[in-house]
């Protein structure tokens, strides 16, 4: 009988390759640090400048999307989360599912309906037109003609 020898606990297991988990954990720390200041700047700018929650109207974001500035911070708020929600999600999939093809299962829908949702918000943010549809019944006719 030969003796084996068993790792201490808190040995790191050396493995070749990339570190999937250590860098989506890093994600979650600096996704989080930026989310926090993109979420709060986006709440003081909608509520609290200008008229303040009374402003708040179709035109008011409709006017908030036609400037680049705020196009890419919607943008960059939206992609942040999704994917910051995404993997928190998916490492909740990994912490609970004990099945591994229901986890690579679960893992490949989260990935997929987060990546959806991306594309479909940044095409939304991107290519809003608030003239798209109105009539002339419409409260937005005389500015729409205007334009």
């Amino acid at each position: 009988m030969t003796a084996q020898t068993i790792a201490a606990p808190r040995t790191p297991q050396r493995r070749k390759g990339s570190n999937f988990e250590k860098w989506g954990w890093l994600y979650m720390r600096a996704s989080g640090v930026l989310l926090i200041v993109l979420i709060f700047g986006h709440l003081f700018v909608n509520l609290m400048v200008g008229d303040g929650i009374s402003a708040l109207d179709f035109a008011f974001v409709a006017g908030k999307l036609a400037n680049p500035f705020w196009q890419w911070w919607d943008v960059l708020m939206l992609w942040l989360a999704f994917i910051h929600g995404a993997n928190g999600m998916r490492t909740i999939v990994n912490d609970y599912v004990r099945g591994p093809k229901a986890r690579a299962t679960l893992v490949w829908v989260i990935g997929i309906v987060a990546a959806l949702m991306i594309l479909l918000g940044t095409l939304v943010v991107f290519t809003f037109d608030p003239c798209l549809g109105v009539t002339e019944s419409s409260t937005l006719w005389d500015a729409c003609q205007a334009a």
